[in-house]
């Protein structure tokens, strides 16, 4: 039998983020996953690939090309595919498009510890960041809270009237600080390696999610933010030592890891009271790369 090979359109077009982030959940039930990265070099091209292996779900890698040079000859600078394995025997199952599990799992991740930190009734929700995350967002958010108005900031306001053109119903905000203020949950996915978020800004029942800090030098948030709030992570594993917004505060000792309260292998204790403020930090990690593309393999199937 041939190897079915899902593109993103033809994927993009069976998914829902609800179901996502039920079948995350469901995900993190099984045995913990093991995981593993590889990256190799040639300057100043990239060859990365994340590997996991869930006992009951399988396995997948996630291997990605980064070309910086690629869009100056009209390609995209980063390609890549998702390879899923039978937990059965070990055959390749499917082949997924890069982007289209990139983008679900990411934004999937972030909603899925939104729909049990953030107040229910939030209206107002700030995406800071105007790139093809925040477009992700924007769906992902909407699916859990339809009844709330959005709200975008960009450091280049251009970006930002941009994404609000192409979703009518986003308003763009001027001033940072004043619509952090102003919004219910805020949603941050920028390359920054200086905090965008201020504690001082955040107001008792807020949700922060923080997406965009990948390496040990970036981080969205200062160090009030994280003394003020309750925070939590998709996995200890792949943030605590890895992303800035961690491990800069606990080795300079403004928090300890007992600061940190509890990753997606113990949801139950992903709560909060109506004036707590919360905090999310958004990692990543080839376990949900694999959860998110067995997600989507069971629905190409279903149709």
């Amino acid at each position: 039998m041939s190897v079915p090979v899902i593109s993103f359109e033809e994927g993009e077009a069976l998914l829902d983020w609800i179901g996502l982030t039920d079948t995350l959940a469901a995900g993190h039930k099984l045995p913990k996953a093991q995981i593993g990265d590889t990256f190799l070099y040639r300057d100043p091209d990239t060859l990365l690939s994340r590997a996991a292996w869930i006992d009951g779900l399988g396995m997948a890698v996630k291997t990605a090309t980064v070309f910086p040079e690629n869009p100056s000859r009209g390609a995209p600078m980063i390609n890549g595919g998702v390879n899923l394995y039978s937990n059965a025997d070990g055959t390749l199952e499917a082949i997924i498009d890069f982007h289209l599990v990139t983008k679900w799992k990411t934004a999937g991740d972030s909603l899925l510890a939104a729909r049990r930190l953030a107040r229910p009734d939030s209206k107002n929700i700030l995406i800071v960041g105007a790139g093809t995350v925040g477009r992700a967002l924007h769906g992902a958010y909407a699916a859990a809270f339809p009844k709330a108005s959005f709200t975008v900031w960009n450091r280049t306001p251009a970006n930002a009237d941009a994404m609000a053109r192409e979703i009518p119903e986003l308003s763009v905000a001027d001033n940072l600080q004043e619509a952090v203020q102003m919004a219910d949950i805020v949603t941050c996915a920028t390359m920054s390696t200086d905090p965008v978020i201020k504690g001082a800004w955040l107001q008792p029942g807020q949700h922060i999610d923080l997406i965009g800090a990948y390496r040990p030098d970036m981080r969205e948030a200062d160090d009030n933010a994280l003394l003020k709030a309750r925070v939590f992570v998709d996995s200890f594993d792949t943030t605590m030592a890895h992303i800035g917004e961690l491990k800069i505060p606990i080795e300079s000792r403004v928090i300890d890891r007992s600061h940190v309260l509890a990753d997606y292998y113990d949801l139950s204790a992903f709560s909060r009271a109506s004036e707590d403020i919360t905090i999310f930090k958004n990692g990543g990690g080839a376990h949900l790369d694999l959860m998110t593309g067995r997600y989507i393999l069971d629905r190409w199937r279903a149709k």
